[in-house]
């Protein structure tokens, strides 16, 4: 009784065969599906070189998806009110180094003197003071021709801001001595060195006698 009870008990019921069937079943179908997925499809049709497929969804739905999502950044980039790249945003003033930006500034600045300005930065090279002689100039040359780079006297026919007679020795500083104010200054303070030796000598002869 022992024996057969323990025989009859080890003997599976039909729950349990129906059980192991459909694991197996399972089993044989996730690896016949497995097995197509590593194999891909034969032919043709096969898919292309990883390296050829664009990023996104893999097929005509794919490619679709990817061109309306170009067309609309396209379409976002010419929209004005789109949000701009801040790449975008960068002037050109921007680029530009400070060294760049002060060494224009100088220039600029340099360009914007006035001749007054242009004599008084050139005297010391002369070796005059400027606190003793400018003051002499700027009278003599204040009379002479108001600092115009362009006075003409129609009766001796003196031109420029030193007023030189004729206005063409003035070529001897520069070929733009008809229009150029520091041209004109440079050859009327090597005028005055020459011939007086100095401003104030020079505006000293104009009042003694009307002329320098």
């Amino acid at each position: 009784m022992s024996s057969l009870r323990t025989v009859r008990n080890r003997k599976p019921s039909l729950v349990t065969l129906a059980l192991a069937g459909s694991a197996v079943a399972v089993a044989a179908f996730a690896s016949g599906a497995t097995g197509a997925a590593l194999a891909g499809p034969a032919g043709p049709s096969a898919a292309p070189h990883a390296a050829a497929v664009p990023a996104g969804p893999v097929g005509e739905g794919g490619r679709a998806t990817a061109s309306r999502a170009s067309q609309a950044n396209r379409a976002s980039q010419a929209s004005p009110g789109a949000q701009a790249d801040p790449a975008s945003l960068v002037s050109p003033a921007s680029l530009i180094s400070p060294a760049g930006a002060a060494r224009d500034s100088i220039v600029l600045l340099a360009k914007a003197r006035t001749p007054r300005q242009i004599a008084r930065a050139m005297i010391p090279r002369f070796h005059w003071k400027v606190g003793k002689q400018y003051k002499y100039l700027n009278r003599l040359w204040q009379r002479e021709s108001g600092w115009s780079k362009y006075a003409y006297n129609p009766y001796s026919g003196a031109y420029g801001i030193p007023q030189a007679l004729p206005g063409s020795k003035m070529a001897s500083a520069g070929p733009n001595w008809r229009s150029n104010a520091t041209t004109q200054i440079r050859w009327g303070l090597r005028y005055i060195k020459a011939r007086y030796g100095s401003p104030r000598r020079a505006w000293l002869h104009s009042q003694a006698t009307g002329w320098y």
